[in-house]
């Protein structure tokens, strides 16, 4: 019998995760969405951050869980001059995932 493992994708290395989060606030005009950024590329994260007409920051990650986690945990801090008075989160939808960039962590407008 031949071997037909050739014929599966190799396994992930690890667990890929998507979130989608609304952060709630003083998160506009204090440069959350470029501090955003700068913390995910520097968890080597994809994904995207965007404010929201409703005065909120929406920010959609993908990565490895540890990674994704850490990044969590810092927009329920945000940069300096922020205040987040709350986050939503959830897990990414198929069509959210399908939005991710390709690499990088971009900021929309």
């Amino acid at each position: 019998m031949a071997d037909q493992s050739a014929d599966r994708p190799a396994p992930s290395r690890g667990c890929t995760t998507g979130r989608l989060l609304r952060v709630s606030g003083r998160v506009q005009g204090v440069f959350f969405r470029a501090s955003t950024q700068s913390e995910a590329e520097d968890l080597s994260l994809t994904g995207w951050v965007r404010n929201t007409d409703q005065g909120d920051v929406e920010v959609l990650i993908g990565g490895q869980g540890p990674a994704v986690d850490a990044l969590i945990r810092w927009c329920h801090r945000g940069p300096e001059k922020a205040r987040v008075d709350h986050v939503d989160e959830r897990g990414a939808t198929d069509e959210e995932l399908a939005s991710l960039p390709a690499s990088g962590f971009e900021i929309r407008r």
